[in-house]
């Protein structure tokens, strides 16, 4: 039976390969968006292209070969992707399904190209990031727009901005924190991607986040506030399993310079080595698939600083990659988008 609309399923993205031109090639596309890179044009074009991306090449693309030797040789990105699409085409009846990344391949300019030969009566187009951000599911929107509004006939498109707070998404996460012995560990720590602090700011002209209590005055007016949004998850995931607030800990990692969300994870990590807890359970729910965040600088850079620190254990909870829980969770989203 033929499907009428298409599932549009939008990931960060991932060097081609783990070599020093790919990675390149990769953090050049990337860096050169203003959307991550807020900074006057000019200047963004001679950071990027004469010192950013000729330096952290050299060390990104050791990094990522050792997560390519982790995984078989390939991108967990794209494993998870093929995967998480051919699961959810085998259980959608109305939707073929297909996966983009905002930077490099399978490019979004391709995907569309695809799905417009299909002739859909609709796109839904679902960025794979719980939180809303500006650098993330922004420059997706706007990406998307831009390529689709160079054909002759659009159709209804439905863009799903967030989903941290839906009641499947959540009971994922703490289903899979649950398959642990948390009484076991001295703190949880819920670890989110990072963002400069001047992005968050952006949000409200109000000046609504420059205070930064966001941790604790979550609500309707700063829920696309990306670092309320996070406290908000780590608090919906810690009600679901009754988990003690003390037990639990917020911060972000990844930073570029000092001006970015506090606290930094690695910095949480070290003090709570130092403070004689010798067990700690890391997950990062910003994250729905797991890639070089998660494999290389939760459960190896960061598990390294903390044994080196004083600390005995640190585990680390994999990403909702393609389980079950979460094909489940995308098919509840999907069915809000159409109440």
């Amino acid at each position: 039976m033929s499907k009428s609309k298409a599932l549009l399923l939008v990931n960060l993205g991932t060097p081609n390969k783990p070599t020093y031109f790919s990675v390149f090639s990769y953090l050049r596309e990337f860096l050169s968006d203003y959307r991550v890179l807020d900074v006057p044009g000019p200047i963004r074009f001679f950071l990027v292209n004469f010192i950013i991306c000729p330096f952290r090449s050299l060390s990104s693309s050791k990094l990522y070969k050792k997560l390519w030797e982790r995984n078989n040789s390939e991108s967990p990105l794209i494993k998870h992707a093929n995967a998480l699409k051919s699961i959810l085409n085998n259980r959608l009846s109305d939707y073929e399904v297909f996966y983009a990344m905002r930077y490099q391949n399978p490019s979004l300019k391709n995907v569309i190209n695809s799905i417009m030969q299909s002739n859909p009566s609709e796109i839904v187009v679902f960025p794979l990031f719980p939180q809303y951000a500006s650098s993330t599911t922004g420059s997706v929107f706007e990406a998307f727009t831009k390529e689709l509004s160079k054909y002759w006939v659009v159709p209804k498109v439905t863009f799903i901005n967030q989903f941290y707070t839906n009641h499947k998404f959540i009971s994922a996460w703490a289903n899979k924190l649950a398959s642990y012995e948390l009484d076991a560990y001295d703190k949880i720590v819920f670890s989110y991607h990072g963002l400069p602090n001047s992005h968050v700011d952006k949000v409200y002209n109000n000046g609504m986040c420059t205070d930064r209590t966001c941790e604790s005055d979550f609500n309707e007016e700063n829920k696309f506030c990306y670092k309320a949004a996070s406290f908000h998850t780590t608090k919906l995931i810690q009600e679901r399993l009754g988990l003690n607030t003390d037990k639990c800990i917020t911060c972000f990692q990844s930073r570029l310079t000092k001006n970015w969300l506090t606290p930094f994870t690695d910095n949480v990590l070290e003090e709570l080595a130092a403070n004689n807890h010798k067990k700690i359970l890391v997950l990062a729910p910003a994250f729905t698939a797991d890639n070089l965040e998660t494999l290389i600088e939760i459960d190896d850079e960061y598990k390294e600083l903390f044994l080196e620190a004083g600390g005995k254990t640190l585990d680390f909870v994999e990403s909702l990659n393609n389980d079950e829980e979460w094909v489940q969770a995308i098919i509840d989203i999907l069915g809000e988008t159409n109440v």
